[in-house]
């Protein structure tokens, strides 16, 4: 029991409070508001810390709060829409940190556990089991190909750190999967690690072609796709599509799921025309849409 205190106690330190203040004139803060509170883990100890996009996105205040008390000023350091990951950049240095654990390490059924931030020097720990590794598919144009599920519910802030029993960083918590259970999801750390010298450097990842990105909320339905909301000036709005389309095929290819939609969509490239097949009421038509980078909407 001391030993497994003392595990979380160690981990606990490289945790980091974010609060993020994000203008109302954001496109991001329709949905996900101006004030927003998030989780993070120290993964260099000069100061970078991982989280989630969502926290982040738009910010032009950022204050990082260490477990004990210490504030700083963040910087947005990395962006990557589509993994959903953030670097935040704080002026420390020496701070404790976590290695990222193997990919090879992370199977079904092992023990972990997350610590979230509850606010300021506030967390709280679950555990549980990884019980997928499988791929995740977002309602926002976001996939992954690979996810980490388990028996734990996200006790605060999105972002927290889901680490192994030897104390090395999983992923990054980003969703509790309500839906289908207690399960939260994390972004594999891998993700990060893979592409972490571009971010740092770059901002983003440069060596992966930026995907199409349209604005749409499309949902599977009796074997349908449908679209159940567009985003206010993005392509597809500014193409035609509409809330309640039914999309039929991308470029000739039948689509009758989200990840097949998903996947057909990124074989193209940001700013690529795509042309859709939709049923709107009993109308069938053809729309082409010019895409755009998610980045340039979420940054401009």
């Amino acid at each position: 029991m001391n030993a497994r205190v003392g595990l979380i106690h160690t981990v606990l330190l490289a945790t980091a409070n974010i609060n993020a203040t994000v203008p109302a004139s954001h496109p991001s803060a329709r949905n996900l508001g101006t004030e927003r509170m998030g989780s993070g883990t120290v993964v260099d100890p000069d100061g970078y810390i991982l989280t989630v996009n969502y926290v982040a996105n738009g910010a032009t205040s950022i204050v990082v709060t260490m477990p004990d008390g210490e504030q700083y000023e963040g910087d947005v350091a990395a962006q990557d829409f589509d993994t959903g990951l953030a670097l935040l950049k704080i002026d420390a240095h020496d701070l404790p940190f976590l290695q990222p654990a193997p990919p090879e390490s992370i199977v079904p059924g092992q023990p972990a556990f997350i610590i979230a931030s509850a606010g300021e020097q506030g967390r709280r720990v679950s555990d549980g089991n990884v019980t997928s590794l499988e791929s995740y598919d977002g309602q926002w144009e976001y996939m992954l190909e690979k996810s980490i599920r388990m028996t734990a519910f996200n006790p605060g802030f999105g972002g927290g750190t889901l680490a192994d029993s030897l104390g090395r960083l999983m992923g990054v918590v980003s969703l509790n999967l309500n839906d289908i259970g207690k399960f939260s999801l994390a972004i594999p750390i891998e993700y990060y690690v893979r592409h972490e010298q571009e971010l740092k450097e770059f901002g983003r990842v440069t060596s992966r072609p930026p995907r199409p990105w349209l604005g749409f909320y499309p949902q599977t339905t009796a074997g349908q796709v449908v679209l159940t909301g567009v985003t206010p000036g993005g392509p597809a709005e500014k193409s035609g599509l509409q809330e309640g389309d039914i999309i039929l095929d991308i470029e000739g290819q039948s689509v009758v799921t989200r990840p097949e939609l998903y996947r057909e969509m990124w074989n193209k490239r940001a700013g690529d025309v795509i042309t859709f097949h939709i049923l709107r009421g009993e109308d069938a038509m053809e729309l082409q849409v010019t895409s755009s980078d998610r980045r340039d909407f979420n940054t401009k």
